[in-house]
C-alpha cells in the first residue's frame, strides 16, 4: 500500500522533511506522495513518519495501490540498492 495525501493538505511541510525515502514532493497545491518510493517506512519506522507528523491527518493509505509487507520489504531493498 502506498500513501496519499488528501485534498485537506496544508502545505506546511512536515511531511516532507521527515519521509526517510524522499517519496513526498511538493505539488500545487498540495504535496504528492511518489508511490514508487513509498515504502510506509517499512525498514525504517514502526509506523509512516509521515503520517505521525501531519498536523490535519490528511495522509492515509491509497485504496488503489494495495502493497503487501513482502512487496514493500522488496521496494525498500530495491532502494537501499539505488542509494549505493
Amino acid at each position: 500500500m502506498s500513501l496519499i495525501i488528501t485534498d485537506e493538505c496544508i502545505a506546511c511541510d512536515a511531511c516532507r522533511e521527515e519521509c526517510p525515502n524522499y517519496a513526498i514532493e511538493e505539488g500545487d497545491p498540495i504535496y504528492l506522495i511518489d508511490s514508487d518510493r513509498c515504502t510506509e517506512c517499512v525498514g525504517h519506522y514502526e509506523e509512516p513518519s509521515c503520517i505521525e507528523v501531519c498536523p490535519v491527518d490528511c495522509i492515509i493509505i491509497d485504496p488503489d495501490n494495495q502493497e503487501t509487507m513482502e512487496e514493500l520489504k522488496f521496494k525498500f531493498k530495491q532502494l537501499q540498492e539505488e542509494e549505493v
